[in-house]
C-alpha cells in the first residue's frame, strides 16, 4: 500500500519530472488515492491531488516539471481522507522540504503535538507531515540532510521508507527505512528509489536493497549508504532478470487475465528450484515439526502444504494467520521449521513473525520478490519464478508458491512419483486455458449472483477456499469456501434456491463423499457448478453444469491445475459486472502495515 518514487539524472539539463511519472504509473497496483510528484530547480515544485492518475495528470500535466530531480508518490489513505490537501509529497512549514512516505508512524500525534507546542503549524491531516517538520527543525539547529532525516528517524515509532529532498542542499536525494519495502536502482543515465522494482526495471536493473535504519544518498555523481554509526558501506548490487516488457500488458485487457495465462511457465520456471530445494533439506536436521506463516492467498497455498507435509512426510504442520502469529509463538522450539510465505516479501505482518521465529526456530522464505526482506532475514530462501505480478489479486504467484510447496513435500517424502507428476502440471494448465470459452459462457449466467459457494474436500478444500477469495477480491460478490464435510454444520442453512455452488471434485478418494455434498446443496435448489475430471459420468449425470479436467490430473496434484478455472470465472464475472479485475477496491498488492 502506498508507493513512493525518487529519481536523479546524471546530467543537469535532464529533465526527471517525465521519468518520475513514468515510474509511479507503474505502482498503480500497490492501491493507491491520490498521486503527486515534487521537483526541484530553484526552488521545490509540487503538483498533487487525489484520484486516479490519468485523471490527476490530464488536469494538472504531472510530466511538466522543471528539474532533473525529484520524488513522487501514490498514497492510501491510513491518517486524513483521500484529498489534495493530505497528498503527498507533504512539505515544512517554509516548503524547504519535500517528503514521500509509505507506511505509518505511530507516535505522529504525540510529535505533532510537541511540535505545536514549539510553534509549528501544520497543513494536513497526515500522519507523514510530521516528518518534514522534524526534518525542518533539526536543519534549523545546524544538521544537513542526511542527518536531520537520520535524528528524524530516531524519534519515529512505526513502519516507513521516506524519501526526501530539500532546497537548503539541492540535487540530493535522501532515503530510509523500517519495514517498509525501498530499493535502489543504479541507472546509465541516472539513479532511483522505488518500493518495487516494476517502477524502475526500464530505468536500472542493477539493485541495491537498503537495510533498517541506513541512510541512502543520492547525487548524480553516484550513491552512498551509511549505516547507523554514519559509516560508509558497499553494498551488493544485484541484477534483476526480469524484462520491462514482464511487467506490461503485451496485447491483453487486463495484468490479471495475462498473469493467469502465464501460469504454466511460471510453474515450469519455479520446479527449477528443486536441486536448491534439495539442498535446503540436506542441510536442516531434526525438523519434528513445521509451520507454516502467511496471510491472504499464500495462507492458502500453506494449508495445501499441511495436507501435504502431514499426509506424505508424517511431519505435523501447523498453518497461522501472519497476523496471529504472536498468540502461538511461545510453542517454537529449535526442531522446528517455520516456513513464511508471501508474494513481496515485504508482508509487514510476516515479517514481524520472521523476527520473532528467528529467535528460536529455523526459518524459510518462500516469495517471489529476490532481495525483499524476507529472503534476507530467512535462513533459508526459495525463489518462485512466477515473474512479476502486477494484477492485485495473486494468480500466477500462487500457482508458484503451490509448486515450490509441492517440490520441498515431495523432496522431504522422497516421492519421485509426485515429482514425476509435477512435470505434466504445466501441461494440464495450457489444456484449461484452451477451453476458455466454456468458462466465459458460464460467467455470463452467473453474474447476477449475491452469493457463492464453494465445496472441497481434502486437498481440493483449500483450492475452494482461494477460489472463493479470488471471486469476492474482485467482483465484490460474497463467497465463502467450505470443507464439504461441514455443510451440515452450518452452511447448508444458506442454501436457497438458485443459489450457484461451485464444487471442486476431482478424480479420487474424497470424490465419493464430495458427491454426497453436491446432491444435498442440489437437492435445495442450488445452482451446481463442477469442476472435475472428463471422464467422470457420474459426475456428468448429477451436476447441471461441469467444466471438465484432463482426468490424469490425480487430486493430489489438483489444487495446481483447478484453480485455473476458478481463477478465469472469477476474472469474467467481473469483467461482465464492469469491474477492472486489476484494481479492487480498498485492497493494495503489497501490505506493508498492518
Amino acid at each position: 500500500m502506498c508507493g513512493i518514487v525518487g529519481c536523479i539524472l546524471k546530467e543537469n539539463d535532464g529533465n526527471a519530472a517525465p521519468i518520475l511519472f513514468d515510474c509511479i504509473s507503474k505502482l498503480e497496483y500497490r492501491g493507491y488515492d491520490s498521486i503527486g510528484l515534487a521537483t526541484y530547480d530553484g526552488s521545490i515544485h509540487i503538483k498533487k491531488d487525489k484520484g486516479k492518475i490519468d485523471e490527476v495528470n490530464q488536469k494538472l500535466n504531472l510530466p511538466d516539471m522543471p528539474g532533473n530531480f525529484g520524488i513522487a508518490h501514490v498514497r492510501w489513505a491510513t491518517h486524513g481522507d483521500p484529498s489534495k490537501l493530505n497528498a503527498h509529497p507533504q512539505l515544512d512549514e517554509e516548503n524547504t522540504i519535500a517528503v514521500v512516505h509509505n507506511g505509518i508512524i505511530e507516535n505522529n500525534s504525540k510529535i505533532k503535538a510537541d511540535l505545536i507546542a514549539e510553534g509549528h503549524v501544520f497543513k494536513s491531516d497526515t500522519d507523514t507531515e510530521v516528518i518534514p517538520h522534524l526534518i525542518q527543525k533539526f536543519m534549523d539547529e545546524g544538521l544537513d540532510l542526511e542527518h536531520a532525516v537520520r535524528k528524524t528517524i530516531e524519534i519515529l515509532e512505526g513502519a516507513y521508507a521516506i524519501a526526501a529532498i530539500s532546497s537548503r542542499e539541492p540535487d540530493k536525494i535522501v532515503a530510509t527505512r523500517k519495514d517498509s519495502p525501498l530499493i535502489v536502482g543504479l541507472g546509465k543515465d541516472g539513479y532511483y528509489l522505488a518500493s518495487d522494482s516494476p517502477a524502475i526495471l526500464k530505468y536500472a536493473k542493477d539493485i541495491i536493497y537498503p537495510e533498517k535504519g541506513e541512510i541512502v544518498i543520492l547525487d548524480k555523481n553516484g550513491v552512498v549508504v551509511h549505516d547507523e554509526f554514519d559509516n560508509e558501506i558497499n553494498k551488493e548490487i544485484d541484477t534483476i532478470n526480469w524484462t520491462p516488457e514482464m511487467a506490461e500488458k503485451e496485447g491483453y485487457d487486463h495484468f490479471m487475465i495475462k498473469e493467469i495465462n502465464e501460469q504454466a511457465t511460471a510453474v515450469r520456471n519455479t520446479l527449477t528450484q528443486k536441486e536448491n530445494i534439495e539442498n535446503i533439506i540436506n542441510d536442516m536436521d531434526d525438523i519434528t515439526r513445521i509451520c507454516f506463516v502467511a496471510c491472504g492467498t499464500s495462507y492458502h497455498a500453506s494449508l495445501t502444504g499441511k495436507y501435504l507435509l502431514e499426509s506424505l512426510a508424517g511431519i505435523p504442520t501447523d498453518v497461522i494467520l501472519a497476523s496471529e502469529f504472536k498468540f502461538s509463538a511461545k510453542t517454537l522450539d529449535e526442531n522446528t521449521l517455520v516456513i513464511f510465505i508471501s508474494q513481496s516479501g515485504e508482508t509487514a505482518d510476516s515479517l514481524k513473525a520472521l523476527d520473532v521465529a528467528n529467535e528460536t526456530s529455523k526459518t524459510l522464505g518462500i516469495v517471489n520478490v529476490a532481495g525483499s526482506s524476507i529472503t534476507r532475514r530467512a535462513q533459508y530462501v526459495i525463489q518462485t519464478q512466477a515473474g512479476p505480478e502486477i494484477g492485485v489479486a495473486a494468480t500466477k504467484t500462487y500457482v508458484s508458491q503451490l509448486t515450490a510447496i509441492y517440490l520441498f513435500a515431495a523432496l522431504m517424502a522422497k516421492d519421485d512419483k509426485l515429482l514425476e507428476e509435477l512435470d505434466k502440471v504445466p501441461d494440464f494448465i495450457d489444456e484449461v486455458l484452451e477451453d476458455v470459452e466454456s468458462i466465459k459462457s458460464m460467467s455470463k449466467r452467473y453474474n447476477y449472483a449475491k452469493d457463492f459457494f464453494y465445496l472441497g474436500r481434502g486437498y481440493s478444500y483449500p483450492t475452494a477456499l482461494e477460489g472463493a477469495l479470488k471471486l469476492k477480491e474482485i467482483s465484490y460478490i460474497h463467497g465463502e469456501g467450505y470443507a464439504a464435510g461441514e455443510l451440515k454444520h452450518g452452511p447448508l442453512a444458506l442454501i436457497d434456491e438458485g443459489i450457484p455452488v461451485v464444487v471442486v471434485i476431482p478424480p479420487g478418494e474424497s470424490h465419493k463423499k464430495t458427491m454426497s455434498n453436491l446432491e444435498e446443496v442440489k437437492s435445495r435448489g442450488a445452482r451446481v457448478l463442477a469442476f472435475g475430471a472428463a471422464d467422470d459420468e457420474e459426475l456428468s449425470e448429477k451436476a447441471p453444469e461441469v467444466f471438465t479436467i484432463n482426468p490424469e490430473v490425480s487430486e493430489i496434484i489438483a489444487p495446481l491445475v483447478y484453480i485455473v478455472p476458478l481463477q478465469l470465472l472469477s476474472y469474467y464475472i467481473t469483467i461482465e459486472k464492469g469491474f477492472d479485475p486489476d484494481k479492487p477496491r480498498n485492497l493494495a498488492k503489497c501490505v506493508t502495515v498492518e
